[in-house]
């Protein structure tokens, strides 16, 4: 799950992302963010309300950094890289608001070919490059749904499809 961070997160995109870590954890998900504040934080307190389990991948090199509903930190040390690692350790994205960062993240899983589905209306990343192919290779089409549940649903059938579409 990735998106706006804290400096720029608004409360609709908090609610949103509460709901897409709430439904990946109703659905057996692991839940893997950024680990740090805005929308994963977010997602993750969504998951520990619906019992799952978090990962945050975080850019410092101490865990003292992530918010307090990760499970699992990841203290990469790597600064923004880490958005490659946190991309690459994920079977799908979901993508709440975002920014630069999350641009990064949703370049590297397309890269990857990883489903990618935006939630229509969060504003950000996941508005300006739904419907897209983020270039011509045309590795996978960036997906939209407007109701958080159906895009984690989405997400995480694609995923398990191996992306047939």
């Amino acid at each position: 799950m990735i998106g706006s961070a804290e400096d720029h997160c608004t409360e609709e995109a908090r609610t949103l992302a509460y709901e897409v870590g709430a439904e990946a954890a109703r659905r057996g998900a692991v839940v893997l963010t950024g680990g740090l504040g805005g929308v994963m934080e977010a997602a993750c307190r969504g998951a520990k309300d619906n019992s799952g389990i978090t990962v945050g991948i975080i850019p410092q090199d101490e865990v003292r950094y992530a918010n307090r509903y990760c499970d699992v930190v990841i203290a990469t040390g790597l600064g923004w890289a880490r958005d490659f690692v946190t991309a690459h350790s994920a079977d799908a994205v979901v993508i709440v608001g975002g920014g630069a960062g999350a641009l990064i993240e949703a370049c590297a899983a397309y890269l990857k070919a990883k489903p990618i589905v935006g939630v229509e209306g969060s504003g950000g990343t996941a508005d300006r490059i739904r419907g897209t192919f983020l270039d011509e290779r045309n590795n996978v089409q960036i997906l939209s749904e407007t109701d958080p549940r159906k895009a984690v649903k989405r997400a995480l059938e694609l995923a398990d499809r191996g992306l047939d579409s």
